[in-house]
């Protein structure tokens, strides 16, 4: 096949896992992936595609997610520390049988990424770093629950917040439901950001490069790498099965981003511009897509 891995006979065991004869399971499905990179598409390898069980495995983990995100939107108010959310989101996660993925990925020090106003990503959180009236941030957790990963954020409006942060933070909603809108089984990756990038400059903001959504799933990130900035029809394959993340940053001013940070993980916007984010996880469908967490 053309992922380099065995084919089974007609009358053997599927390999996904059903107990079906593969004739009768993914015999068709894998004809059509072999045709897709015989005309050089690229194609997600099957060990990359979710079975229902792997769905519901996500799901499970995501559920935790989904909890810790609810709980920060519980209590989140002018006054809280970054460091305060940190300890909710890694308590919550433990208590509920979880593992925060963040905590020492690549040596991040913290449960969770807080990005306040101009951090576009990789906030780290501090109990010195106190949430003033009008500022924006990003809340963005990951969860290990028995092997498998979950992964979603959330932009939060910190009391009164100007009118030109409110409309950032609800624009770049609307953007991730643009590139949602755009997933179609057997259609492309790069339909995802040519759908993000076109409402976001249609209202006069800029999306950011170098980050990006990730399969996840199996791994905290997997194939493909979810560009914003992408063109119509390039790309992986949207292959049902394929489990990945649309997480857009958007900033108000322009696109560039600053990386020198001592800290070595704090993206802010190069020219100090406002930026938010919103990411979910979902899993392609023979009909669309399925959100997995939010």
């Amino acid at each position: 096949m053309y992922d380099g891995q065995p084919q089974p006979g007609r009358n053997d065991e599927c390999w996904c896992g059903s107990g079906k004869k593969y004739k009768k399971c993914h015999l068709t499905f894998d004809e059509r992936l072999q045709n897709l990179a015989d005309q050089g598409f690229e194609v997600p390898p099957r060990d990359l595609l979710k079975t229902p069980a792997d769905i519901e495995g996500i799901k499970r983990s995501a559920a935790i997610n989904i909890g810790v995100l609810d709980y920060v939107a519980e209590h989140i108010t002018v006054g809280t520390t970054t460091g305060e959310i940190d300890r909710w989101v890694h308590d919550y996660t433990v208590e509920h049988g979880g593992i925060p993925a963040d905590l020492g990925y690549e040596g991040f020090p913290n449960s969770v990424c807080t990005s306040v106003n101009e951090v576009v990503c990789h906030g780290i959180p501090s109990d010195d770093h106190v949430l003033a009236e009008g500022d924006i941030v990003n809340v963005d957790c990951s969860t290990i629950l028995d092997g498998y990963y979950s992964d979603s954020s959330r932009m939060f409006c910190i009391g009164e917040v100007s009118a030109e942060r409110k409309r950032l933070v609800d624009e770049t909603k609307k953007a991730l439901e643009a590139g949602l809108a755009a997933v179609k089984p057997w259609g492309f990756i790069g339909d995802v950001g040519a759908a993000v990038k076109a409402y976001a400059n249609s209202c006069g903001f800029t999306v950011v490069r170098e980050f990006g959504g990730h399969g996840i799933g199996f791994d905290f990130h997997e194939d493909p790498f979810v560009s914003h900035v992408a063109e119509a029809g390039t790309g992986m394959v949207l292959v049902p099965g394929l489990t990945f993340t649309i997480e857009p940053m958007i900033n108000a001013g322009a696109q560039e981003i600053d990386m020198t940070d001592p800290n070595g993980w704090t993206v802010r916007t190069a020219d100090r511009s406002d930026t938010a984010q919103w990411e979910v996880q979902l899993v392609v469908t023979e009909d669309g897509y399925e959100l997995l967490s939010w």
